[in-house]
């Protein structure tokens, strides 16, 4: 379950991390007495369960009651890949002299904890771990060991937190850390964590959390009573809601290859093996969605899967990553096929079995012999393939785009 940012503030805030003050207005009309609540200036930031809100203009700076009521009716009916914002969160502005990010969240690689952290917030942490590695600093937590206050100043002394009160750092890590564990979450980030204040007055400078992005595992929803309060009674997606409906558990990304495969486990890696051969190719492609059948892959089920997968217009190739148990691996491309032949699909479709009559359903899929479909006896290599098609179909249609242009003139 993934919160909107003034959810996420509550659960930092119970924990007693700082935040600038802020005020959620569900509508236009409840803006007005939100922004004399806070004061000028403020900041208005739709809510939209999605990154990059700041680069599509959902974030903006007023000056007045004027500029709020005016930036937030511009904000609210916007959506952000996908994400139809759902009100907006009024904000203090700050004086803001540093910002750093810091995360912790569940590794599925190493089957631990991961704390990230790095002194150049406030932009995406994977260009930064791309281009300054030396700048991120990350600390594994083993499942059964506690990250307390010596490990928490560590970190922080590690991190380099320019001129900011380390000791001040330190508990902010070691209160995300409780903030985690206490509410079951996979993912806890801030970014970013801002150094604030007068830069002539040593006495007003603190750490604040400008903004927070955290994600709670369902399976752990019967402890806390569901979490009825940060129940969403609109689903901001419309493929999500789609496939909650019929039984999916699907995310919509912002990439190019659909990703279908059975188990969470499986989705996760095949997701992390398109984005490395992405990487590998120089192409930058990524996965479009995690999209998990879990243990059904009749032919009803993958054609619901693949019809939700080929909606999304910025999908070029799919994926398909099964593991036979109990539902055999010739099952599942006998579903594929049929799949394939209800909806006249022609994307290329790269597809990886392994476990149960693995064989038998790749021998299927061959002796189909349709083009657009396509067998690979690895993970790595499927993902590869699917990578290189969905490069080559964007290639191709931008190729198609400047021919188009150039008639025109």
């Amino acid at each position: 379950m993934d919160l909107y940012e003034y959810q996420a503030r509550e659960l930092l805030e119970e924990q007693g991390i700082p935040t600038p003050r802020a005020v959620y207005a569900g509508s236009v009309e409840h803006v007005a007495d939100a922004a004399e609540t806070i004061g000028f200036p403020l900041v208005v930031k739709g809510q939209a369960k999605i990154g990059h809100r700041g680069q599509a203009g959902a974030v903006k700076l007023a000056a007045d009651l004027d500029d709020a009521v005016a930036m937030a009716r511009d904000i609210m009916p916007m959506t952000i890949h996908g994400h139809r914002v759902n009100g907006v969160l009024l904000a203090e502005a700050k004086n803001v002299l540093h910002e750093y990010y810091v995360s912790i969240s569940v590794d599925r690689s190493s089957r631990d904890f991961d704390v990230l952290a790095t002194a150049n917030g406030g932009t995406e942490v994977e260009e930064i771990a791309r281009e300054h590695p030396e700048s991120v600093r990350r600390l594994h937590i083993d499942a059964l060991e506690d990250f307390d206050l010596e490990a928490a100043t560590q970190m922080a002394e590690s991190i380099g937190f320019y001129h900011a009160d380390v000791d001040q750092a330190a508990r902010i890590l070691l209160k995300m850390w409780r903030c985690f564990k206490d509410n079951d979450a996979t993912l806890v980030e801030i970014n970013p964590l801002a150094k604030v204040g007068d830069p002539d007055d040593e006495d007003s400078k603190e750490l604040v959390a400008l903004d927070a992005k955290i994600s709670l595992d369902d399976n752990a929803a019967f402890r806390h009573d569901g979490w009825a309060r940060f129940r969403d009674p609109v689903v901001a997606d419309a493929l999500e809601r789609e496939a909650k409906d019929n039984g999916l558990h699907y995310v919509h990304l912002d990439g190019e290859v659909g990703v279908i495969g059975n188990g969470a486990g499986l989705v996760m890696s095949s997701l992390d093996a398109v984005a490395y051969a992405g990487e590998d190719q120089g192409s930058g492609v990524k996965a479009a969605n995690f999209l998990d059948i879990g243990g059904g892959a009749s032919a009803s089920v993958m054609a619901k899967s693949l019809e939700l997968v080929l909606r999304d217009p910025k999908v070029e190739s799919v994926l398909i990553n099964v593991y036979g148990g109990i539902t055999s691996c010739q099952t599942v491309a006998e579903g594929v096929l049929e799949a394939v032949a209800a909806l006249g699909v022609d994307k290329p479709i790269v597809i990886r079995f392994d476990g149960n009559a693995a064989a038998e359903g790749l021998a299927t899929l061959e002796k189909a012999s349709l083009d657009n479909i396509h067998v690979a006896r690895t993970m790595e290599d499927a993902a590869s393939l699917a990578a290189q098609y969905a490069a080559d179909a964007i290639a191709a249609n931008a190729a198609s785009a400047a021919r188009r242009e150039e008639d025109e003139q």
